[in-house]
């Protein structure tokens, strides 16, 4: 995508869902990208008009289930999840998720309660660290599972 533009001034989505990353190779700010017309970085939460990687999330119609650990290598106090969750803080009783395993489903992690802030992407595996999910500090403030509809 970098050799064929510098700026990213409006994107359409005709179908599905995507995550465009501001850095190639799937790194730096993660946007969630639905099916619409983003006129402009503001309206997909952009910090910039830079995207240089995007990547088309499969649909999926299963079950969503992940556990969130307060510390590295799934260490601490632990909550099992399987619906959104708004605010971390009043759920888990602390915004620090430094480890992750996701057993079912797509789900996007943002830094602040109520869907805002910075967005990360996580798909089925094991996070033991934030920074496997491109994050630079384990602070969050919501989560939730990525559907069509959202």
């Amino acid at each position: 995508m970098q050799n064929f533009f510098v700026r990213c001034n409006s994107i359409k989505v005709d179908s599905g869902c995507w995550v465009a990353y501001e850095k190639p190779n799937y790194s730096g700010y993660q946007y969630m990208l639905h099916k619409g017309e983003y006129p402009d970085y503001q309206h997909w939460a952009g910090f910039n008009d830079c995207i240089r990687s995007c990547r088309m999330i499969p649909p999926y119609a299963g079950n969503y289930r992940m556990k969130i650990f307060e510390r590295s290598d799934f260490g601490g106090q632990n909550l099992e999840l399987v619906e959104d969750c708004p605010n971390l803080h009043e759920r888990f009783h602390t915004r620090d998720i430094s480890s992750v395993n996701v057993m079912e489903g797509y789900w996007m992690l943002h830094e602040h309660p109520n869907y805002r802030g910075r967005q990360y992407f996580l798909r089925p595996g094991e996070y033991r660290r934030h920074n496997e999910w491109g994050s630079t500090s384990p602070t969050f403030g919501s989560l939730r599972r990525v559907t069509e509809s959202n």
